[in-house]
């Protein structure tokens, strides 16, 4: 009798234990996942907004960044400022209060994303940014303009080609 006891005690405490961690990973795994949404899909979910994490996509409208100590205020728009469909986009004011400061490329007319909750006050509250400078990530621009860069020819070309073509002694 003292055998089978055993038993059912060891078989009680795997499935607690069991239990226990697939709740935690349910759990967990439901509170990492966010929806990614524009501005307009925001405003066309309802009541859905108010209980789902999402991710919302936008551009920082120039002069709207309030800070107050760690915490951030500022406005998304749909489009950019100078884009000529400014006038008809939507916004979305945006709270950010995170542990860690905004990105360096936080800034006017940045491309945003804010990550957080939707509240009932028409306000989003985000607890994570980010953002991307597009003109940094553009493409060189030419020394002469109206100039293509002309391919290398000559001795230095003849030069570097032939030393990547010699095996290191």
């Amino acid at each position: 009798m003292k055998k089978s006891t055993s038993s059912w005690r060891i078989g009680i405490a795997t499935a607690i234990v069991l239990g226990t961690v697939g709740w935690l990973a349910y759990s967990g795994y439901g509170a990492g996942k966010s929806y990614y949404v524009t501005i307009p899909q925001l405003h066309a979910m309802g009541a859905k907004a108010y209980t789902t994490r999402l991710r919302v996509d936008g551009f920082v409208k120039p002069g709207s960044i309030v800070t107050d100590g760690p915490n951030i205020t500022f406005v998304l728009e749909q489009y950019e400022s100078h884009s000529p469909k400014a006038a008809s986009g939507r916004f979305l004011k945006v709270v950010y209060k995170g542990s860690e400061p905004p990105p360096d490329t936080f800034k006017d007319n940045a491309q945003a994303l804010a990550i957080g909750t939707y509240g009932r006050d028409g306000v989003f509250h985000a607890n994570l940014l980010q953002a991307k400078c597009a003109s940094k990530y553009g493409p060189s621009k030419p020394l002469h303009p109206g100039k293509a860069a002309a391919p290398a020819t000559g001795t230095r070309a003849a030069a570097a080609t032939a030393s990547l073509a010699k095996p290191a002694a």
